[in-house]
């Protein structure tokens, strides 16, 4: 009995000192450095070649331990060929780019137009640039431009948009010659 009514006594003790330092510690303020860009467009290059353009009407960027860009108002994305044509056009509602993992989330009605007119779209789409590639875990459609339709579970392609798509189904336009 005097071990539990001692125990007792310092649990009550112990919580009287936590919520006594509550108001220290929530009048504590801690400083979020965010920088507010807006008309943003950020070009990418190699070796003085342009491979790629940002466009965002507004980027914030948040300066903590763990740096990142965040786009609400949307993206594009536009990656060039070697004679500076466009090759591919990426652009999304909602993105966010992590500094220190080098991914981007696309989010929010990601729509990817190839450069053989094929258009791909999402909810969701990711791009590693370390290992240079584009996948997602949403439900994707894949539009050919003949008007074929396909729809996968997952989607996964290098930086050209060879591509692979999980759980694949559609509609597909069959030459009739191949059906005799």
């Amino acid at each position: 009995m005097l071990i539990g009514s001692f125990a007792g006594a310092l649990l009550v003790t112990s919580c009287e000192n936590e919520l006594k330092d509550v108001p220290k510690v929530s009048s504590k303020k801690v400083p979020i450095l965010v920088d507010k860009s807006l008309g943003v467009e950020i070009i990418y290059s190699d070796s003085a070649v342009v491979k790629a353009k940002v466009f965002a009407p507004l980027m914030l960027t948040h300066k903590t331990t763990n740096p990142y860009y965040e786009m609400p108002k949307g993206v594009t994305v536009i990656f060039y060929d070697e004679k500076l044509e466009e090759k591919n056009r990426v652009t999304s509602d909602y993105a966010i780019r992590r500094e220190n993992e080098k991914i981007i989330e696309l989010r929010k009605n990601v729509v990817i137009r190839t450069k053989t007119g094929e258009t791909i779209k999402s909810e969701e789409m990711f791009w590693n640039e370390n290992i240079r590639r584009f996948y997602s875990n949403q439900m994707v459609t894949i539009t050919s431009p003949r008007g074929d339709i396909g729809y996968g579970t997952g989607f996964e392609s290098d930086e050209n948009f060879n591509y692979t798509l999980r759980g694949g189904n559609g509609i597909f336009t069959v030459p009739e010659k191949a059906i005799k």
